[in-house]
């Protein structure tokens, strides 16, 4: 049976570009006489705003998509813990107290990566200026990072299917050496994500193409957290007439803006299965 998941983070309101992803993720399970989830992302408290779950539920129904709900990422924060104390414990996790400013000046490691995807990809100031002093007290907070050369040495070649583009090679070094506890959150996307789908027994994540290269990242962590793997669907993403895609920090036109204007959810819904996109938007 197909599980798959709609997980958007409630940091604003949906927009088009959500209700074509919830669509995604509703209509592949439909299909198959599956199960259709909904996680509400709010692992990064900080921007979370509690209004708004409520709200996805009213745009979902306006659409006529009907999900099962899964707990929400706030209530699984001692899963993330463990997790990433198993890595620690691994070896695979190195601290990182860099600022964005510092990260930028490491620019030869950005470029040896460039250059094929196959070096190290470190930070190289926190790989060689910190060690077990790391989590001293009254020093700048610490986010955590993956040894991505390191865990592919362990878990050796690896493979992962999208049901567009087919069979992949995992190539998790393309991202270098990601950050799977951040300073101030319990956990980032990719450590949350691969966590949670397969805690709800996800056995399809279908999402937006944007995240295509995050998921060589995600058959990585699920290889060294012994995790099942699902199969993925990475769909066209909603762009604007510059190319751009839709985007909540952009102040994208809103679901709920069009709810309570009297749109028909339905029609949007059809519309949108159909390719057909309000003028000046594009699929792609």
């Amino acid at each position: 049976m197909i599980v798959s998941r709609f997980a958007p983070s409630p940091n604003g309101p949906l927009h088009l570009g959500h209700a074509l992803s919830a669509i995604v993720a509703h209509d592949a399970a439909e299909a198959e006489g599956g199960l259709a989830l909904l996680r509400i992302e709010d692992v990064d408290a900080a921007r979370a705003r509690p209004d708004m779950a409520a709200e996805f539920r009213a745009d979902l129904t306006w659409l006529g998509l009907q999900f099962g709900e899964v707990p929400a990422q706030s209530l699984r924060l001692d899963d993330y813990a463990r997790a990433a104390d198993r890595l620690k414990a691994d070896g695979l996790l190195y601290p990182c107290r860099c600022s964005r400013t510092e990260q930028a000046r490491d620019r030869p490691a950005a470029e040896e990566r460039s250059a094929g995807g196959t070096a190290p990809a470190r930070c190289r100031i926190c790989k060689t200026g910190l060690s077990d002093a790391a989590e001293e007290p009254g020093t700048r907070p610490v986010a955590w990072r993956l040894d991505i050369i390191e865990a592919m040495r362990r878990t050796g070649p690896l493979r992962w299917t999208d049901m567009r583009a087919g069979p992949q090679n995992a190539r998790p070094d393309l991202l270098g050496d990601i950050v799977l506890v951040p300073k101030h959150a319990a956990a980032a996307y990719h450590l949350a994500a691969t966590l949670d789908d397969a805690a709800d027994g996800v056995t399809l994540v279908t999402r937006g193409q944007d995240l295509f290269a995050a998921t060589h990242v995600h058959r990585l962590l699920q290889a060294l957290l012994g995790l099942p793997v699902p199969q993925w669907l990475h769909h066209p993403l909603v762009r604007d007439e510059s190319g751009e895609k839709l985007a909540k920090s952009r102040l994208s036109a809103s679901l709920a803006s069009r709810r309570h204007a009297g749109e028909d959810g339905l029609e949007l819904a059809r519309a949108l299965r159909e390719g057909r996109l309000p003028s000046g938007l594009h699929l792609f």
